[in-house]
């Protein structure tokens, strides 16, 4: 089901410029037993993405209201919320549009998520390689064909999941997570200024690490760098956090630092 600025609906505007050009963001958020975790780093996303696009911010308690009316009560779940720049316009200019529509769609934890968690993940390397775009690199806008066309590759690899290299040859994150490895006592993961989407739950992880003081390097890597690691895991919101025991042909064990940060980053 889908909810329309807070009214149940099954359709949205042919006008809206979501439809028509990608013009919004998104974020995509775990609930258990009908609450939102991190549903303050979710806003600040959100603004940050709705400030570089121009957008006007929403009362996010209005917002809020309306994500409740959306969440499954028990156990753990997914609640998406799509924000668009609003309906009409003429051609790209962003003038003459209604106000942005808030949707949002509530659906089922994927059920081999908790298996991935457990035992790991085998990644394939996606052929496609990502664009450079520093202007809206790190945010997660409504235009996701680069993430289309890769998921289309990797799955036709037969992979669920793979890992995604920008035109440089740097690696960046896999189709649907952020990526992270340890190496020699040093967390390593990529920055995200050129491409890629900053996560929520790369967010919380970078934020332990600094109060914990792990040493953390964030850079430009290449994918021989990323398979010379001791451990790998990859990171969302829905997922959590997962271990990477392949990545191609190479092997990897289930490391230490990844099971700490899954029973206390997480808890």
């Amino acid at each position: 089901m889908y909810w329309l600025n807070g009214q149940l609906t099954d359709s949205v505007s042919l006008s809206d410029r979501s439809f028509q050009y990608g013009d919004g963001c998104f974020t995509t958020m775990l609930t258990i037993d009908g609450k939102i975790v991190h549903w303050d780093k979710h806003i600040q996303r959100m603004e940050s993405c709705l400030n570089v696009l121009g957008i006007e911010i929403p009362n996010w308690h209005t917002v809020e209201a309306w994500l409740t009316q959306a969440i499954r009560s028990k156990g753990k779940a997914g609640v998406k919320l799509h924000i668009s720049r609003g309906e009409g316009g003429r051609g790209y200019s962003p003038t003459q549009v209604t106000s942005p529509n808030v949707t949002i769609s509530a659906f089922q934890f994927p059920s081999h998520y908790e298996q991935w968690c457990r035992d790991g993940i085998e990644l394939g390397i996606c052929e496609p390689r990502l664009g450079l775009n520093p202007l809206l690199a790190g945010h997660k806008h409504n235009n996701r064909l680069e993430q289309v066309l890769l998921k289309a590759d990797i799955e036709r690899q037969g992979f669920s999941d793979g890992v995604a290299l920008d035109c440089q040859d740097h690696v960046v994150e896999t189709t649907m997570a952020n990526i992270f490895w340890l190496r020699d006592g040093v967390l390593y993961t990529p920055e995200l200024s050129h491409a890629g989407v900053a996560g929520v739950m790369r967010r919380v992880i970078m934020s332990y690490a600094a109060e914990h003081s792990w040493q953390v390097v964030e850079g430009q890597f290449t994918l021989e760098q990323l398979l010379n690691a001791d451990e790998v895991f990859i990171s969302n919101s829905i997922l959590g956090v997962a271990p990477i025991i392949a990545i191609g042909e190479q092997r990897f064990s289930i490391g230490k630092l990844t099971r700490t940060i899954q029973e206390t980053v997480l808890s």
